[in-house]
């Protein structure tokens, strides 16, 4: 029997799964690393870190799954985008990673919208504002603030792009994770040339990887090093992959156009996908062919969301029970009598693009206990998702269901709050582990078991169950939402004085 081996990784971990071709994990194992805070919204990770995860991780699965590694014909991955990488001239990074959640760029993303070039037509229809997030902003904070690691580095590239250096030698970029946030556009000339030229970066181009590949063709094999180190063979091919959370819609079997996904864990994504691209404010893209061919992407996004939930965890001092934590918020009226959370811990993504923007929980009383604010922040995060969707649906993209994936799927309350507080069913499938299914489809189809993305969707992703929306929660949700979205303005009001 053929396997193929994934990998997902995430913010907190690398995960390893290996798959059979009827889409059934066969063996996983999941290995932690660290990320460093610190004041002004930053985070760091350590790149060795995710290659060290890679090889205990792809081990310990084979043993698990009880095959050998000349068993495995493929693997494909999917990681975290936004987090960039400068590298030295043989592969070693120069620095601790900028994570995807780290916003210091933010004059910098300023600056990349004052250019006014017309990729930035991306950004809701080129009003703006640039994300803080994406690539060309942290690679300005990098020359302007760090010069000697700019000029130093030979490469500047991607969570995606350092594994795939590693694992086959190649510096390979994602189309991907290109088109969806280094302002690549493969139908009209490749790189953001002049965005980056007036920014006073042209070389930056030189230190992008020199080639470009879409999700699903084979980078090639791996190479002796690489192989030994994962107790895998240079028979295994490596199929490109991509950004999470994009990654997680063929997982997810989110191909058609007029579908919705919504995928979940530390921060929430939202995608749509359209045979006719289009550009509208509060919402990014359309973005061409960067997860199936011939069709585009749009997309909006939170940017803490599990997080959040993590912070509460945290802040009350210890280990929640989430099951008595769930039971007890299960119990409470939508709007936890009287509380009403902004979700914009770490700033917001879409609709308004903010990175200045901050949480806020408001309407507490000395009668509130931690389960009151556990399911707040639930319905913070969840209005915050019907805010993006309403930006989709101003723009003229509406869908009748979500397809729902990741953690957050755990939690059945959860979900109930996302399908009551936006008014349509939320529909999950079998395996809610988007990114590493999908990573499954596209190492199976550039082994050449499927002819298309599409037919291992087919073959691969199983249905599951659906959540439909409560009547009288919906009814009590639109009049919560008004009072959450008052909030942005009034917040942003108050801050800025």
């Amino acid at each position: 029997m053929a396997y193929v081996l994934t990998a997902d990784g995430g913010t907190e971990s690398l995960r390893v799964r290996i798959y059979d071709l009827n889409g059934t994990c066969v063996g996983s194992h999941a290995e932690p690393y660290e990320t460093t805070f610190s004041p002004g919204a930053r985070a760091e990770q350590n790149p060795e870190d995710w290659w060290t995860s890679l090889c205990v991780a792809t081990r310990a699965s084979l043993a698990e799954a009880g095959i050998s590694g000349d068993q495995v014909e493929a693997m494909a991955y999917a990681t975290t985008c936004c987090t960039v990488v400068a590298l030295d001239a043989s592969g070693a990074p120069l620095r601790p990673a900028l994570m995807w959640m780290d916003v210091r760029a933010d004059k910098e993303a300023e600056a990349v919208l004052a250019t006014g070039d017309p990729r930035l037509r991306l950004n809701s229809d080129g009003a703006g504002p640039v994300s803080a997030e994406w690539m060309i902003p942290k690679a300005l904070w990098l020359k302007r603030n760090e010069p000697e690691i700019y000029d130093a580095a030979a490469t500047i590239c991607e969570y995606q792009d350092y594994l795939t250096l590693r694992l086959t030698g190649q510096r390979c970029a994602s189309l991907n994770n290109v088109g969806l946030r280094w302002h690549y556009a493969n139908r009209e000339g490749g790189w953001a040339s002049s965005l980056v030229t007036a920014l006073g970066m042209g070389d930056l181009v030189e230190k992008w990887p020199e080639r470009v590949a879409a999700p699903g063709e084979v980078v090639g094999p791996l190479t002796p090093a690489a192989a030994e180190a994962l107790g895998l063979t240079t028979r295994t091919k490596l199929v490109q992959g991509g950004a999470d959370a994009l990654i997680g819609m063929i997982g997810l079997g989110v191909a058609r156009p007029g579908q919705l996904c919504l995928i979940t864990g530390s921060s929430h994504l939202q995608f749509g996908v359209t045979e006719t691209p289009f550009h509208a404010p509060g919402m990014w893209g359309a973005y061409a062919d960067i997860v199936y061919p011939d069709r585009y992407i749009i997309e909006g996004g939170q940017t803490s969301t599990g997080s959040v939930i993590n912070w509460l965890r945290r802040f009350v001092g210890g280990e929640l029970d989430f099951d008595e934590m769930n039971r007890k918020a299960t119990a409470l009226p939508p709007g936890a009598e009287g509380l009403v959370v902004q979700d914009h811990f770490q700033g917001n993504r879409t609709p308004y693009t903010d990175a200045l923007s901050r949480g806020a929980i408001t309407g507490l009383t000395l009668a509130h206990e931690p389960h009151h604010v556990f399911r707040a922040i639930m319905e913070g995060i969840s209005m915050g998702t019907r805010a993006i969707l309403e930006a989709f649906a101003k723009g003229g993209y509406q869908g009748s269901e979500m397809v729902a994936g990741g953690g957050a799927t755990n939690s059945e309350l959860f979900m109930q709050i996302h399908a009551d507080t936006a008014g349509i069913p939320v529909r999950i499938p079998a395996s809610t582990d988007g990114p590493t299914l999908g990573s499954a489809i596209l190492a199976a189809h550039g082994a050449g078991y499927f002819a298309s993305i599409d037919e291992g969707i087919a073959a691969m992703v199983k249905p599951g169950r659906v959540i439909e929306p409560n009547p009288q929660a919906v009814a009590a949700y639109d009049e919560i939402y008004d009072r959450y979205h008052a909030l942005y303005p009034a917040l942003k009001d108050a801050l800025s004085r």
